[in-house]
């Protein structure tokens, strides 16, 4: 949204026109998201503690994660909705990548949600059935896959991309959409087994969407594409924005799980967090 008042704004401000810089606009939107995360915890924590939305902690687990129990959980939400405030704000709205990657990240949010709930609802630490949590997962993940396989535009969009050999690039076909889809789910449940307990997964989640940011930049840029000798894709740069909002997201969930930690981030994040990483993975091949 602000992107499209800065543009308005620099016909009359020649200065405002340096908010049209990816580079930038990336940088601003982790800070934003910094900023709203720092703002915003205190209530949301607040809120979680009054309305005891709290962690149960599995009895045959560590003795030392006993005192855990009772901290407030489904700290993902927080993240969730400050990672598509700032992306909403700095992001290029008309960019359709933009928009799958905030529906992914809701959508495997709410999954968590969900699985989150009813471990609070039913007072033990088994929450979601496994196979249904499989079954939601892969129909979000296939219903994204369909989508950029329908929308693709040339082949690059679908082949398979192999490392380190420049020219080779596979043909998958409709077989884009199951690899796709395994992504997607892996990526989702990778995270949130790092996450374990403490909010473990992170920091590395904070060095991933960094290194996607780059990707997706120079994937999105003719220029570097050409020089790196890696695919082009028109409109993919973009995503370096919503990747800079992980990552303030992320930094300022830390500032409140850090030791002693008055929030965890729960299955809500994670695979919120997993789903976004793998959405991005696929769309910067």
């Amino acid at each position: 949204m602000l992107l499209y008042l800065t543009d308005y704004l620099s016909e009359f401000v020649r200065a405002f026109s340096v908010f049209q810089y990816l580079t930038l606009r990336s940088m601003i939107s982790a800070m934003t998201a910094l900023f709203l995360s720092l703002v915003i915890g205190p209530i949301f924590i607040d809120r979680l503690s009054r309305k005891q939305i709290a962690q149960k902690v599995r009895s045959d687990g560590p003795l030392s994660h006993l005192s855990k129990e009772g901290t407030p959980t489904m700290g993902g939400s927080l993240i969730i909705v400050v990672i598509t405030i700032s992306t909403l704000f700095w992001g290029d709205l008309s960019n359709r990548y933009i928009w799958l990657v905030l529906l992914v990240t809701a959508a495997f949010g709410l999954v968590g949600w969900l699985d989150d709930y009813l471990k609070i609802r039913q007072g033990n630490t088994r929450g979601l059935v496994a196979k249904w949590k499989i079954f939601w997962q892969t129909l979000i993940a296939m219903a994204a896959s369909f989508y950029l396989y329908m929308t693709a535009e040339s082949a690059v969009h679908t082949d398979l991309i192999v490392p380190f050999f420049k020219e080779v690039a596979i043909p998958l076909g409709l077989g884009f959409i199951l690899l796709s889809s395994l992504m997607l789910v892996g990526m989702s449940n990778a995270v949130n087994l790092t996450d374990g307990l403490d909010g473990l997964a992170t920091v590395p989640v904070i060095l991933v969407a960094a290194c996607f940011a780059f990707i997706s930049y120079v994937s999105g840029n003719i220029v570097f594409s050409d020089y790196l000798q890696i695919p082009y894709i028109q409109g993919v740069g973009e995503v370096s924005v919503f990747c800079g909002s992980i990552i303030g997201a992320c930094l300022g969930f830390l500032w409140f799980n850090a030791p002693p930690a008055k929030i965890f981030m729960g299955d809500t994040g994670s695979l919120a967090l997993g789903g976004s990483l793998g959405a991005v993975g696929i769309i910067t091949k």
